[in-house]
């Protein structure tokens, strides 16, 4: 891959330089002492990827990401010094188009984490969402008192929508809501904390063995897939090793769709790609209610124009809409 990186601090802008030139499969394309600057180079010389730090003069990595994907789009992966002390900056960076967030790597060594994240964001540019089977079955009944199942599948611009989805809603008792979001596994808790800010409901993470939990939402928290298992208990899996989204929108609606015997709802966000198109309309032809984010709205229409194009979707919707068809499909609590 052509990458660019953006980055105002000198040694960053190295170990960033080093680490993308320690393997024959990509080339540094440019490197942005700005963020204006890398919003003009973008544009001059596209890359496939941009490496974006969030504090940079003139333009902070906010802003350069939105103006980027409006007038050059490519994939943008926020690389920061402390990540997890900047979580606003994140998500608003995200919201505006960003695929997911990393630590800068030491000058020396370090670099494994990003990139293992540019092999992904390639595998991403690459590949489409294939079907892939359950763990085990489940249901409805038992003693998990679960009414309806509310599974939210998101990606690039993700954070953003699903707050503004579940943003000053109670659903009724027996509710659960379960969000797989493609985030790197050790922002998950900062994005659970930062989603507890904005609903009027708890928000946890899923700890492998978790049941389903009415009355909260609930997040995937692994670079595995999470699994729908007997009972309405909650499993992640690290197969199929290959798949490029981790964890799959696809994987947990296929689960929903062939095992879940109770009423559900299926939201496939905004999102680079086509995972969760597949599984959606797997829902869909199982009886159960769907609904994808319009292009207008999304920050990148990726997965929500896949289910589109394969009918997955009953209702293709602005996340104000989604909302309203929500309560409408779910009720609220009284």
């Amino acid at each position: 891959m052509k990458i660019g990186i953006a980055n105002d601090v000198a040694m960053a802008a190295e170990a960033l330089r080093r680490a993308v030139a320690s393997t024959s499969e990509h080339q540094v394309l440019w490197i942005a002492r700005t963020g204006l600057e890398a919003v003009r180079m973008a544009a001059d010389h596209k890359p496939d990827l941009i490496l974006m730090d969030l504090n940079m003069p003139e333009l902070d990595g906010v802003e350069a990401t939105r103006q980027i994907m409006a007038q050059s789009p490519c994939a943008i992966l926020i690389v920061t010094g402390q990540p997890q002390d900047s979580v606003n900056q994140v998500f608003r960076a995200m919201g505006a188009g960003a695929l997911d967030v990393t630590a800068t790597p030491a000058l020396r060594g370090g670099d494994a984490a990003l990139l293992a994240k540019i092999k992904t964001i390639g595998k991403l540019l690459r590949v489409s969402g294939t079907e892939h089977p359950s763990r085990q079955a489940a249901g409805s009944g038992g003693a998990n008192p679960v009414s309806h199942l509310l599974a939210i599948g998101a990606s690039t611009g993700g954070p953003v929508a699903v707050a503004a989805v579940l943003s000053g809603w109670l659903p009724p008792a027996g509710t659960a809501i379960v969000v797989v979001q493609h985030i790197d596994a050790h922002f998950t808790p900062q994005l659970a904390r930062w989603l507890g800010d904005q609903l009027a409901m708890p928000v946890q993470v899923i700890a492998d063995g978790d049941m389903l939990a009415p009355g909260a939402v609930q997040v995937a928290m692994t670079n595995d897939h999470l699994l729908l298992g007997a009972g309405g208990r909650l499993y992640y899996d690290a197969h199929p090793r290959e798949y490029a989204y981790r964890p799959s929108v696809d994987v947990f609606f296929h689960c929903v769709a062939q095992h879940w015997a109770g009423p559900a709802t299926g939201v496939l966000l905004t999102g680079m790609g086509r995972d969760g198109a597949a599984g959606l309309l797997a829902m869909r032809e199982a009886g159960k209610n769907t609904i994808s984010q319009d292009e207008a709205s999304s920050a990148v229409y990726g997965m929500p124009r896949a289910a589109a194009d394969l009918g997955a979707s009953q209702n293709i919707l602005p996340p104000d809409g989604i909302a309203r068809a929500l309560r409408s499909k779910i009720g609220v609590k009284l």
